[in-house]
């Protein structure tokens, strides 16, 4: 079954991402041009809004993927308008992930929407389905280091350019998390379908805990650093340097106060 079996008011976009879009586009505006008063404030608002996007469009691609394996459900339930308020867990997949990014700078994997499984054949669809995901935030990275990589910085604001440099850092955060192996998060999604029964049956009562497991470890030192260096490796091959991910943090936490540093153009 594909898409053309659910109502056209079922895939129609949402106002609600409609404006969240609005104020991606005007914030972003504001940053390149300097229009606001305080920098901070609307690079804030600019990368907390372009992330709540991405969220959006990797629950998107779940259902999107679901709906053509076979599980034309995700339309009944709202999750092809874009629309967050739809979500099974709102709080999960938007709230926290957003309170994450004021913390830590840390892209919190969502992983809100309810698929019918049951309705799904073939191994290979199901592994689709999760891997849709968080390929979504490897391509929303794609997008936002390409001027990076492809030395096009050129005429772009500091300021704008370290904004995109904090936004590439949690898509790329996002996409390692989403696709370790470990259940409850995508990349156990992934190679679900292909483990045995009984493997299965022992690691289900462990898959609500998975995430609170990855994060219980990057409180410890020496595996938070060696993350943020892998986060960073990764980072600088795409042309973008601790400089630029730092002062684009800095940006973002303006309630903490400016950093001389980061006002030294590079």
């Amino acid at each position: 079954m594909t898409a053309t079996t659910t109502r056209p008011s079922d895939r129609r976009i949402s106002p609600v991402f409609v404006g969240i879009l609005a104020v991606t586009a005007v914030t972003g505006w504001a940053t390149w041009t300097g229009f606001a008063e305080q920098p901070g404030v609307a690079v804030f608002l600019f990368v907390t809004a372009a992330w709540i996007v991405s969220l959006c469009l990797h629950e998107y691609a779940h259902a999107r993927t679901a709906l053509h394996s076979g599980d034309i459900s995700v339309g009944e339930k709202g999750y092809l308008t874009l629309n967050p308020l739809k979500y099974t867990h709102a709080l999960l997949s938007i709230v926290l992930p957003v309170i994450f990014v004021i913390m830590g700078g840390i892209g919190l994997p969502g992983g809100a929407v309810f698929i019918e499984r049951g309705r799904i054949r073939g191994r290979w669809k199901h592994s689709l389905i999760s891997a849709a995901g968080p390929l979504t935030n490897v391509l929303f990275a794609a997008v936002c280091t390409a001027p990076f990589w492809l030395h096009s910085l050129d005429g772009v604001p500091r300021d704008f350019r370290f904004a995109l440099a904090f936004l590439a850092l949690l898509q790329v955060t996002a996409a390692l998390l989403n696709f370790l192996p470990v259940p409850g998060l995508d990349g156990y999604g992934v190679i679900e379908p292909w483990l045995s029964y009984n493997i299965k049956r022992q690691v289900e009562p462990f898959a609500p805990f998975g995430l609170l497991f990855v994060f219980a470890l990057l409180w410890v030192p020496s595996i938070n650093t060696y993350f943020f260096d892998v986060i960073d490796a990764i980072l600088r091959g795409l042309g973008i340097s601790d400089f630029e991910t730092y002062c684009g943090q800095n940006l973002y936490r303006f309630w903490q106060g400016g950093n001389e540093f980061c006002s030294i153009s590079r």
